[in-house]
């Protein structure tokens, strides 16, 4: 399995890209970066049955959960599938990217993790743990810990909330805040983290070892992402439905075992 980095990536196909100003157009290949993890094995399973119906697509994986946006944004690929509508929306507003959700792909439901303590009621007084630094996976993992009894936030607080917006904390735990690539590393230090479920799955982590898991019912579905000037596009049309199609969603069944859920 072949795993590039952002910088090879740019490399390869800047050529191209300023020429056309359309990654696809220059060698008829539908680019779709994602990041590292399970989801690449996802969108390789479509890629194959696309093939096997004239739609060449080359997936691209990603390290840096900025990277899938960014290289997007600036034509290098055509499509990317890796995160839910907060953090696109958040990536969007920061930074000015013209790009729009398309349909929703799976739910990959997160995980607080600890290899200190087997129940929240464990948790020392002072406890640190450890969150995305991103906001919305922020917002997400905050929101998880106060599903656990934890903490309390805002009644108001949104897919937006910070620690700020913590209202009640009675062990006065402190929030670390870590690039979501590291969080499976913190275990060794922290009291507990929450951990995406991609890289729980690169660090060999369980979901049912998890102290608490999202459900099915997650706002942080992940969904696909174009440019605005390529959202009506046939090809990308046509690999989304593919990606939607019944043996895709047989394959993640299969594979992941309830680890991953199709969100068709």
């Amino acid at each position: 399995m072949l795993r590039r980095s952002f910088l090879l990536l740019g490399a390869a196909m800047l050529a191209g890209t300023l020429a056309s100003g359309n990654a696809s157009a220059a060698n008829g290949v539908l680019k779709i970066g994602v990041s590292s993890g399970p989801y690449g094995d996802i969108l390789r399973e479509a890629a194959r049955l696309a093939a096997q119906d004239g739609l060449k697509a080359e997936i691209i994986e990603f390290t840096d959960w900025n990277q899938p946006n960014s290289a997007l944004d600036a034509k290098e690929i055509d499509l990317n599938n890796f995160q839910h509508r907060p953090y696109l929306a958040n990536q969007v507003k920061a930074r000015g990217y013209k790009l729009v959700a398309l349909d929703p792909s799976i739910v990959v439901p997160g995980g607080i993790f600890s290899s200190k303590v087997k129940s929240f009621s464990e948790l020392r007084n002072g406890a640190q743990l450890g969150i995305p630094n991103d906001p919305t996976n922020s917002a997400r993992a905050l929101f998880l810990f106060q599903e656990a009894g934890v903490i309390k936030l805002k009644p108001e607080a949104g897919i937006s909330a910070t620690v700020q917006d913590i209202v009640d904390n009675p062990k006065k735990v402190t929030f670390v805040e870590l690039d979501a690539a590291q969080l499976p590393r913190s275990l060794n230090d922290l009291d507990a983290s929450f951990v995406s479920n991609n890289y729980a799955q690169l660090a060999g982590l369980k979901l049912k070892d998890a102290l608490i898991t999202e459900t099915k019912n997650s706002e942080w579905t992940l969904v696909f992402a174009s440019r605005e000037d390529r959202k009506d596009d046939p090809d990308i049309k046509k690999f989304i439905a593919i990606y939607r199609s019944e043996p895709v969603k047989t394959f993640i069944e299969t594979k992941f075992q309830g680890s991953i859920l199709p969100a068709w």
